[in-house]
């Protein structure tokens, strides 16, 4: 008798583990999570800081500047929304400009590589959305370039408020 005892409770923990496991496995499986320390940036949306990562971008030499992986696959991928870059002189504490982001209809973590460079003789200023540098833009001092280069950066947290 005891050793049925025991043989039925074995099989009702090992059934009840099995449950467990399939509950918390529910959908696709990864794998085990680990975590791992990797630098993480901050742009501006709309007036406030986003969070994110960049892990991968179409260009060679970008990839080996910035330690990140190269994927030409990256480049063919057309239509993205816009992460604003400022090369040479810019405003103290200037950040990447994202042209969406999470929550947003457009948003992916994928960007297409915009370049802005203010023009001789005028004074940058912290630019902080889209829509502040198109203004910018008409007024003729600030001026922007397609890279043609595209950038693996996904936000992993969204700012508050401007």
């Amino acid at each position: 008798m005891r050793s049925r005892t025991v043989l039925v409770t074995g099989v009702t923990l090992a059934v009840a583990a099995t449950g467990v496991s399939a509950a918390l496995s529910a959908g696709p499986i990864m794998g085990p999570a680990k975590t791992v320390s990797r630098p993480a940036f901050q742009g501006y949306y709309d007036g406030h800081k986003d969070t994110y990562l960049n892990t991968d971008v179409s260009s060679k030499a970008d990839a080996a500047t910035m330690r990140i992986n190269y994927s030409a696959r990256l480049g063919s991928i057309k239509n993205l929304p816009e992460i604003y870059l400022v090369e040479g002189k810019a405003a103290p504490g200037q950040l990447a400009v994202f042209g969406s982001e999470p929550g947003e209809k457009n948003y992916s973590p994928l960007w297409s590589e915009t370049i802005l460079t203010w023009k001789a003789g005028a004074t940058p200023v912290v630019l902080t959305s889209d829509t502040q540098i198109n203004a910018v833009e008409k007024k003729g001092t600030l001026t922007e370039r397609d890279a043609h280069v595209v950038l693996n950066c996904p936000i992993i947290k969204v700012g508050k408020g401007g």
